[in-house]
């Protein structure tokens, strides 16, 4: 069993220069690594050994990161968190990644700090989505009776503001951008320009508008986070 906050990590890379870089960074963190330099050999120590967390980069010799990452969403006998590394920075080949499970997305060149941060996130994240409640401060959600609560109160949200909040709350505290929020909320479907605007409006009013500070921030340029004040 590993220490809290110590990831045991598959990185599936086939640029040597890369992987080593990552690996020296995040093992100097503490963090375990085990490595594949193409798909196929990816692919098997996915499905054979237990890691906390899976680091794909998409383009990738034989079996490219989108066959691995559906091979591995069809076979494993678990949720295996997956962070896809990818050169390509259009909303084309992050929605492709999003269809077929990867769980989150770094285009390269990136920061090894913010790397490690997202794989610390995407596996709390992970932890939530396992939990039936999920408590951030004041604010409490309970996944099987899907309710809020905030400061104990109960918060008369809408099916479209509890998704959102509860969206928020699994992926805090990164930033979920517009387009990744759309694509958790109507998939592949159309749906107005100003829908996600009117709805993130309503969950204000709600969640924030009642009480002292807010909890919902916008990240100008980017998207959305819940802001939780230290204890």
């Amino acid at each position: 069993m590993n220490k809290p906050g110590v990831l045991q990590v598959l990185l599936i890379e086939d640029e040597l220069s890369i992987a080593k870089n990552i690996a020296s960074y995040m093992e100097q963190k503490g963090h375990i690594f085990d490595f594949a330099n193409n798909g196929k050999q990816g692919l098997a120590l996915a499905l054979q050994q237990y890691y906390d967390l899976i680091i794909l980069d998409l383009n990738l010799p034989g079996m490219d990161g989108l066959q691995v990452c559906r091979q591995i969403r069809q076979q494993a006998q678990r949720h295996i968190p997956l962070l896809m590394l990818t050169a390509r920075d259009s909303i084309d080949a992050k929605v492709s990644g999003f269809t077929v499970g990867t769980d989150d997305y770094l285009t390269k060149p990136f920061s090894l700090q913010e790397l490690e941060v997202r794989c610390l996130a995407l596996s709390r994240r992970h932890l939530l989505q396992q939990q039936h409640t999920i408590t951030l401060g004041p604010l409490l959600l309970d996944k099987q009776r899907r309710i809020a609560k905030r400061d104990g109160q109960l918060l008369a949200l809408n099916t479209m503001g509890y998704n959102i909040l509860l969206l928020l709350a699994e992926a805090y505290p990164q930033v979920l951008s517009r387009s990744e929020l759309s694509h958790k909320l109507w998939g592949d479907e159309p749906t107005e320009s100003d829908a996600l605007r009117s709805h993130i409006y309503q969950l204000r009013a709600v969640l924030d508008k009642p009480f002292a500070y807010p909890l919902l921030k916008t990240v100008f340029g980017v998207g959305f986070t819940l802001e939780i004040p230290a204890q």
